[in-house]
């Protein structure tokens, strides 16, 4: 289908598979995150929150490690004035020739539980968001998590007693992660908890139409009314 604006979950998509993509290039080319990370001019955290497709890093920081692994062009391209619309007064204006179509289709492999992940890493970010913005909606998460712990022992209540820290403290990071322990905390969050239905709604939307294939590009653009 078409994208007719870039939702909040495809921007994240396309950041997850950047990282993705930036990691395997770092294996292929026999590098480890030490050295990769010194010749950058970076610490391995950051490193590490590149390749995650992390929003964190700064955009040079990913132009930077990019250009290390080669494939810095692609991004520098558009920056450029090589995707700008030519000036009316030129030739290329005039031009009668039909302009090469560009089309990227982005989608999710759900054969790796790529969409629960990518679903329920956008939901949190909302939440967080939202908290930040609302200390009450915190108030409200911590008192969810109190009520789950004297509900009685569950296989959840580690986990839980990790979340009473990470609301207390405001460690965000270490739920927001693609590591498995960030996995595990977001199945036993009740960070999700203060999200308004319309908010939730919205952002499953997303994800089924990125579960579809969202194409970018000139298309896209012709199909626009």
């Amino acid at each position: 289908m078409n994208a007719t604006d870039h939702s909040a979950v495809l921007e994240r998509q396309l950041l997850l598979q950047l990282g993705d993509r930036l990691k395997r290039l770092r294996k292929a080319q026999g590098l480890g995150t030490v050295a990769m990370a010194q010749r950058v001019g970076i610490s391995r955290t950051t490193l590490s929150a590149v390749e995650a497709g992390d929003p964190g890093p700064s955009i040079g920081t990913y132009l930077r490690v990019m250009s290390l692994l080669g494939v810095g062009g692609e991004l520098a391209l558009l920056a450029g004035d090589t995707l700008q619309p030519p000036l009316p007064d030129i030739a290329a204006a005039r031009s009668r020739r039909a302009k090469p179509v560009v089309q990227v289709l982005v989608s999710v492999d759900e054969t790796r539980h790529q969409i629960q992940d990518l679903q329920s890493l956008a939901l949190h970010e909302e939440a967080v968001r939202r908290v930040r913005a609302d200390p009450a909606l915190l108030q409200q998460a911590q008192a969810t998590l109190e009520r789950w712990l004297q509900s009685g022992p569950s296989r959840s209540s580690g986990l839980w007693k990790e979340w009473q820290t990470i609301l207390a403290q405001g460690q965000w990071r270490k739920a927001l992660g693609r590591t498995r322990r960030a996995q595990a905390l977001r199945q036993a969050s009740p960070l999700t908890t203060v999200l308004p239905e319309d908010a939730r709604q919205n952002i499953l939307a997303q994800v089924r139409e990125l579960r579809q294939g969202v194409l970018l590009g000139d298309a896209m653009n012709k199909a626009a009314p």
